[in-house]
């Protein structure tokens, strides 16, 4: 995605949205790792370090999501440095929200908020598409009721966590799951 008019006129302290390509991998490892696992994701709420060991994402992955023929990465970038992310994938009618990271020390402060908004007009001006999907691990309520005050509705459905899978993590508990959201979505009139 290029840059546009709009994102020269931004206001200062507003993130610039693009594309990630490949030469962006290794930042964007480290930022996702930064705001899930660890103790310098404890700097931000959306930690994951008590449900969780281990990595949350590595290049490979990354990488897949990069180059899905129907999906891409959106970088958030403050003065040149890339500060939050997200996976957008689209699946038919609907768009899949993933990777949501936003730098630990930026965390509560518009980032995020601006990042949803940017996918969301994405998935629903550039891609046509009417909801966005996502799931959450359910032991996650402060994260699902964020999403639930951006519009987000929980489903009913559950997918299990990929217990053994350690590309997705140790769990620390036997308990996790994943509960799924939509949002339905309004293109610009």
């Amino acid at each position: 995605m290029p840059e546009t008019a709009a994102d020269s006129a931004r206001p200062a302290g507003e993130p610039a949205f693009r594309t990630a390509t490949p030469a962006d991998v290794p930042a964007l490892v480290a930022l996702v790792e930064s705001a899930y696992r660890g103790e310098s994701s404890r700097a931000g709420w959306t930690t994951e370090a008590d449900l969780l060991d281990g990595r949350r994402t590595d290049p490979e992955a990354v990488t897949e999501a990069l180059s899905h023929p129907d999906g891409l990465v959106l970088l958030a970038e403050l003065d040149g440095e890339p500060v939050a992310c997200c996976q957008l994938e689209r699946r038919g009618g609907l768009a899949y929200f993933g990777m949501f990271s936003v730098r630990p020390g930026l965390q509560g402060g518009g980032i995020g908020r601006a990042v949803l908004a940017e996918a969301e007009r994405l998935a629903a001006e550039e891609w046509g598409v009417g909801a966005m999907e996502m799931a959450v691990i359910e032991q996650r309520a402060d994260l699902i009721a964020w999403y639930e005050r951006r519009g987000f509705r929980r489903t009913g459905e559950f997918s299990p966590f990929p217990y053994g899978d350690e590309r997705f993590g140790i769990p620390r508990r036997p308990d996790l799951r994943f509960a799924h959201l939509v949002k339905e979505l309004k293109a610009a009139s």
